[in-house]
């Protein structure tokens, strides 16, 4: 949730839109509760049986972050809430169940609280469990897992603030307040729309809002640690309120405005809330008189005797009638209607600044400091250091074998993807390559560019090594094991031919989610690695990001590129022969203006051939001959052609 009032829809016309290559490169902070509680919640309601949709959704959507957008993600875990969130949750709790906590039994608070916290405990517990099973999972994929203090998001936007990260995954909208510059609400991996991004720095110049006056915000209308927030205010109040002070001054204000000082200088110095005047008393407005029939200076009197200056008329009876509507534009209306609207900013000051010195310890000063505070890291149970490791996929096999009951073969079909990834790095990034991918596959080649989610990739060609270490019954144990498609790829027009083969038994269907269009979503399951059988030859097929490919195999993708510049100058040449051949083979026809229908006469002359009849000689440019006789007709029509067209011919 984080700040209450339907924050996010008063952020959205400010939110970027980027494609899937923006994440390409980039650290991500994730929270990972966000993950948990968001994803299992849709894969439940599509799939009630579904077994552990938090791992499920964790497993797939980290390949997806990781291989298909190339972002580097750091996963945060939430500590210790803090007692106001505590509080928060249960008051929650007591609200959606309908009752009122003031009608309990006990008037002791320790019996209330403890109440209060009962299913508030119950319900954490299962989640704590699903967390740290997800952790696990993390460490197994080799990803960096930090702990926070209290909040997730607290932790992703302070890593964001200090440079570790370039931007934070969660949908609490208070990542602004803990300092976030770059969050992304919701992340669709598979899907081709592009996803939102909110930068601080547009925000800013859109809202004029920065950190502390979000905190304001947050103060006045309300947030996870603080569901009430001031009576009476909403998100446009609260938001004109706060831009009337910079952000250095607006926390200061609100303490000034809580002990009951009035913080606006002009027009009273600094009173009490309780001198002040009240809301409902207008001030005195001298307006000089109008001419009730034109609306101008002066009054109708002197103007039917001397006229108006603003009519340029003599007399009443050419003065203009004020249409419906009208507004004098004179300096005492001007003066007027600023004094009038003045008096009525002034009025609302007053009445909200009444609100918020009504409110008993405000503000409170723990979720300013919550919110302000940049030593979110627990140091003793997280590793302040960013770094990626080699996945452990025997572990990760056995993990996902006994908790989602998976074959060993569906898991390393998954894991393939972010293993090809992590080898084309460290090609790129080592002078020394590497021996193998998986130990099994080398480097082959590029088989062509193919666009996926809107993104473009090259389809990569990896060819198992017969110089592989692995002994010759685990290389056939892993061949059965990888794939359950043996595609056929015909070389000379790229067409593939897709085989299937046996499938491993109880292999999971995936579930599918419903996205707000309606259409189905498939929860960032990746594509599975094909394999191609070649002479006897086994092969992989991949899709990877083209930069990584080009850095990683220079001369090999330079090679690529010039067979696809020689494939299209083939092809542009082969498409000018043939156009050059029809020309050729054409029938040259008279010029014409274009939109000119034909006659009969020159229609029917255009589809005759040189010889009506064969075995004739044709007639020669110049030779006269008798068109209209009958013994023409008789000899030389031919009784092939259709009725129509002979009933035609002797107009020629």
């Amino acid at each position: 949730m984080g700040v209450g009032g339907s924050f996010w829809d008063l952020l959205r016309p400010y939110a970027r839109h980027e494609g899937a290559g923006y994440l390409r490169g980039r650290r991500v902070a994730v929270d990972l509760s966000f993950w948990i509680v968001s994803h299992s919640t849709a894969i439940r309601a599509r799939s009630p049986r579904a077994r552990n949709p938090h791992l499920r959704t964790t497993f797939f959507r980290t390949l997806s972050l990781f291989a298909k957008m190339g972002a580097f993600p750091v996963f945060v875990v939430d500590g210790e809430p803090s007692p106001l969130k505590s509080q928060a949750r249960a008051a929650r709790f007591f609200r959606g169940s309908g009752v009122d906590p003031a009608a309990l039994p006990s008037t002791d608070a320790e019996a209330e609280s403890s109440a209060a916290a009962a299913p508030v405990k119950g319900r954490n517990a299962v989640f704590t469990r699903y967390v740290e099973e997800c952790v696990e999972l993390l460490e197994y994929l080799g990803m960096p897992v930090l702990r926070a203090n209290g909040e997730a998001e607290a932790l992703c936007a302070q890593l964001n603030n200090e440079g570790h990260v370039d931007a934070c995954i969660t949908a609490d909208s208070d990542a602004f307040l803990f300092g976030a510059k770059t969050v992304i609400k919701v992340l669709r991996s598979n899907s081709k729309e592009p996803f939102e991004c909110y930068n601080i720095a547009d925000i800013e110049s859109g809202l004029g809002l920065k950190r502390k006056q979000m905190v304001a915000m947050a103060l006045l209308i309300g947030s996870d640690h603080d569901l009430h927030g001031v009576p009476g205010f909403g998100l446009e109040t609260a938001l004109r309120f706060v831009q009337l002070f910079d952000e250095d001054d607006i926390l200061d204000k609100l303490y000034e405005i809580g002990r009951g000082f009035y913080p606006f200088p002009e027009g009273f110095d600094k009173l009490h809330i309780d001198d002040l005047p009240s809301p409902s008393m207008k001030s005195t407005i001298v307006r000089s008189l109008h001419c009730s029939h034109c609306g101008h200076p002066g009054s109708k009197k002197s103007h039917s005797k001397d006229g108006c200056n603003y009519c340029l008329v003599e007399a009443l009876e050419n003065c203009m009638e004020k249409p419906a509507g009208f507004k004098c534009e004179c300096p005492s209306c001007d003066k007027a209607r600023n004094l009038k609207e003045q008096t009525r900013h002034e009025n609302w000051q007053i009445k909200v600044c009444k609100r918020i010195a009504a409110e008993t310890n405000f503000p409170n000063e723990e979720i300013i400091k919550m919110y302000l505070c940049d030593n979110n890291l627990d140091k003793e149970n997280g590793d302040p250091l960013l770094s990626w490791n080699k996945p452990d996929v025997e572990a990760l096999v056995d993990f996902l074998t006994y908790k989602q009951n998976w074959e060993p073969s569906y898991v390393r079909q998954r894991i393939l993807p972010m293993l090809s990834t992590i080898y084309l790095y460290e090609v790129a990034s080592s002078p020394s390559r590497p021996l193998l991918l998986y130990d099994q596959y080398e480097f082959d080649s590029i088989q062509r560019i193919k666009i996926r989610h809107g993104h473009p990739y090259y389809l990569v060609k990896w060819k198992r090594a017969t110089h592989s270490m692995i002994s010759n019954s685990k290389k056939s144990k892993i061949d059965g094991e990888m794939s359950s498609e043996v595609v056929v790829l015909d070389e000379d027009d790229e067409q593939e031919t897709t085989v299937i083969c046996e499938s491993p038994e109880d292999e999971p269907d995936v579930p599918q989610v419903r996205t707000d269009d309606g259409s189905p979503e498939l929860l960032d399951e990746p594509d599975v690695p094909q394999v191609l059988i070649d002479d006897g030859c086994s092969f992989l097929l991949t899709d990877e990001d083209i930069q990584l490919v080009s850095a990683a195999f220079p001369k090999e993708t330079e090679r690529f590129q010039e067979e696809q510049r020689l494939k299209e100058a083939k092809s542009r040449a082969r498409k000018s022969k043939s156009s050059l051949a029809n020309s050729v083979f054409e029938t040259p026809k008279s010029p014409r203006p274009s939109g000119v229908q034909l006659s009969i006469k020159e229609f029917y002359r255009s589809t005759k051939g040189p010889s009506i009849e064969s075995g004739k000689k044709p007639v020669a440019e110049g030779d006269t001959v008798k068109v209209g006789s009958r013994k023409f007709s008789d000899r030389d029509l031919n009784k092939s052609l259709p009725k129509s067209v002979r009933r035609r011919l002797p107009f020629d």
